[in-house]
This record gives C-alpha cells, structure tokens and sequence, in this order.
C-alpha cells in the first residue's frame, strides 16, 4: 500500500449552510510539485487552511505521511514536518535576516527556550542559518533588518524561514504575487532549487509559473477539485478550459511554459 507525503479523504468544510470544500480526494507522492490553481472563491485558500490547521474540517482526514492530521493545531502539524508561507509577506521586519533564519532554525534542532545572550554559541544552529542565507541568495543581505528588504528579498526571505524547520513538505501560498517578470523568473528558479527532495504544494494564479514549477495541477472549481493530472493533461482537458483555464493556457503555450 503507497504511502503519500500529504493525502485528503473526502475532504469537506462548512460554514452554516454554506459548503465551500465538497468532498475533495488528492494524493501527492513524495517529492511531487503540485500547483493548486481555480477561479477565485473556488475555495483554494480554505483548502490550504484545512491541510495547515488553521481551520478545522467538517468531515474527512488529513493524512501527513499516513498520519491523520486534521483538527490539530498548526504548531502541532509543523513540528511533524509540515510548513507554510502565506499571501502576506510574514516576517520579522526589526530583526536581520540572518536572526530571521536563526529563529526558524531553533526548534528544529531542539533548542526550544534560549536566551539570547547564548545564541552565538550554538554552533549548529549558525551554521544551518548560514547555508540557509546561501540557499535563498541573500549572503549580502546577511545583517540587514528585514523591512529593508525588498519585496522580492523579503519573500525570499519567508520561503527560507518556511524550510528552515526542516519541513518535509512545504506549502506556498502565491509565492510571485506582486513580483516583476524578471524577478518572478528568478523566484521559480529559487523554489525550484530549495525544495529539492521535499513535497511542494503552492497556490498559483501566474498560469506560467504553474507551468513552468508544477509536476502535477490540482483544479479546484467551486470547492471540489475537477482534475489532478500533469500540465500537458490539464492543458488538454476540455473540462478545466470550459470551467477556469480559457485563455491562459493558450497564453502560457505561447510563453513557452
């Protein structure tokens, strides 16, 4: 029997007589990119809350590497290996980037309660705070107070902290919003390279990006998700162009995506 990195059963959630998930099934294997994509009001958003624990579901499991996770705390499911970023750049904008990092780093090598004065001696948790600093391109960047970032910097800054735990599967939520072309090129290219080996979920509405990171698209229609197959599949599927896709896809083909 396969074991998924990240596995909802009949998924489903209300709000009084309004049901916004209807009954969703997805799978992702290890390793997997899978872009989450659909009109707005489809219930993405929602979904990303179930899978994180911010809300809980009305019906239906969560499995986080065939562990039943849903109506946990959000805390409770991180320290099990999962990690999420949010629309909203969420950082602490008065401390570097390198004590951003650290901050991230520290729980997930047990160091729960520490004064401050002791943490130049942690040797390890300084060290993975540095690769981390390399891995996200910010090396110059390395003493600077996180509100002097720039957009992008920062939001290269919040995927370090959303990885630095360890996580083995990582949710992304928009992570290009707000980003130029170039540096939207540049952001992929970084997802790509610091989610080697782990599980990706994102929430996407630059149909290039979605094409050009995703291994598989989950499409989500009025709750319910109406395919989960390989961008060429979803390009092709009649079904996803009538409900959300229409131009954009033929837009994406043509930008080479």
């Amino acid at each position: 029997m396969t074991t998924y990195s990240l596995e909802l059963r009949n998924l489903r959630k209300s709000f009084g007589k309004t049901d916004i998930i209807r009954g969703v099934d997805l799978a992702v294997t290890a390793g997997e990119r899978v872009a989450i994509i659909g009109p707005n009001g489809a219930g993405k958003s929602t979904l990303f809350n179930l899978i994180s624990g911010r809300l809980a579901p009305t019906s239906g499991e969560v499995l986080l590497n065939g562990t039943r996770i849903d109506g946990m705390k959000p805390y409770e499911i991180n320290r099990m290996g999962l990690s999420r970023s949010f629309q909203i750049t969420n950082i602490f904008p008065k401390l570097s980037v390198f004590e951003n990092l650290r901050c991230g780093v520290l729980w997930s090598l047990g160091y729960k309660y520490t004064f401050l004065r002791f943490l130049s001696n942690l040797d390890d948790a300084n060290e993975r705070t540095e690769e981390l600093i390399r891995q996200i391109g910010l090396e110059k960047k390395r003493d600077v107070h996180a509100m002097n970032l720039t957009y992008a910097e920062q939001r290269a800054l919040e995927i370090g902290v959303t990885i630095a735990g360890g996580a083995s599967v990582i949710l992304l939520d928009e992570p290009t919003a707000g980003m130029s072309k170039t540096e939207t090129s540049h952001f992929i290219s970084l997802i790509k390279h610091v989610t080697v080996g782990k599980t990706l979920l994102t929430v996407e509405h630059d149909m290039g990006v979605v094409f050009g990171l995703a291994d598989k698209i989950a499409v989500v229609v009025y709750g319910e998700v109406i395919a989960f197959d390989t961008p060429a599949a979803v390009r092709a599927n009649a079904r996803v162009q009538e409900a959300y896709l229409g131009s954009s896809v033929a837009d994406a083909q043509g930008a080479g995506h």
